[in-house]
């Protein structure tokens, strides 16, 4: 798939990624760029078109759908991270808010929109994912199980909607420099790289994108048990 004259629509568009993806997006000729956000007007950039969408309401699903029928490309980037254990006593509340979020809310806007990405010849979805979509690290446990679970839809999807001609693509990242890890004092990749690496992979036809070095050891390691334990641990 070519960028060129896309027509994309961005979740969680007003900050990070989803930000770093409208800008490379609109310089790279896409013909629009629809950035989805539960407060559009925090939005401010020329040639964007703000819409409201909070990924967890079926209604703006719905409507979105609706009305956005030109969509060639969808970018599931609108992701949260709770910060909790298993065994905290408020754990279950928070996968909860999780999974909406990072698991239902790309299910809900692939199902809305592939009949609309099958009418515009196929398109692409690109559901970001993470390196805890394969490991699961104390203070990160819900929000590993929700990667990990994103990261199963997002293989099913592929099987699904090969059929139609939609290109399904997995972006895998460690720590990127965005607010989620503004406090962990980690050596982090620059969201710009991954945006670049990711529409590559879509010009490509490719399905994965392992996004820096850390996740490619990670992947690597799986064959051989790594998700076993804490790495060093």
């Amino acid at each position: 798939m070519d960028v060129k004259n896309s027509v994309v629509l961005i979740t969680g568009a007003n900050r990070g990624l989803g930000l770093a993806f409208a800008r490379a997006l609109l310089a790279a000729g896409a013909k629009k760029v629809y950035t989805g956000a539960r407060r559009p007007e925090t939005i401010v950039m020329s040639g964007a078109i703000p819409v409201k969408l909070d990924v967890t309401s079926s209604d703006d699903i719905t409507r979105v759908a609706r009305e956005l029928t030109d969509v060639t490309l969808l970018i599931n980037n609108a992701g949260i991270a709770e910060g909790s254990n298993f065994l905290d006593a408020d754990s279950a509340a928070k996968a909860k808010r999780e999974l909406d979020v990072n698991v239902f809310g790309p299910l809900e806007l692939s199902k809305a929109f592939a009949p609309v990405l099958a009418k515009n010849g196929g398109g692409t979805i690109v559901n970001i994912l993470s390196i805890l979509s394969w490991l699961n690290l104390p203070g990160w446990s819900t929000y590993s199980l929700s990667k990990a679970a994103a990261w199963s839809l997002t293989n099913g999807l592929r099987n699904e909607l090969k059929g139609q001609g939609t290109q399904v693509v997995a972006v895998h990242v460690a720590y990127m420099d965005t607010d989620m890890t503004r406090g962990v004092q980690v050596a982090k990749v620059n969201p710009d790289d991954v945006v670049r690496q990711t529409l590559e992979a879509i010009a490509n036809n490719e399905s994965e994108v392992i996004a820096d070095g850390l996740t490619a050891q990670v992947q690597q390691g799986l064959g051989s048990g790594v998700y076993l334990g804490i790495p060093g641990g």
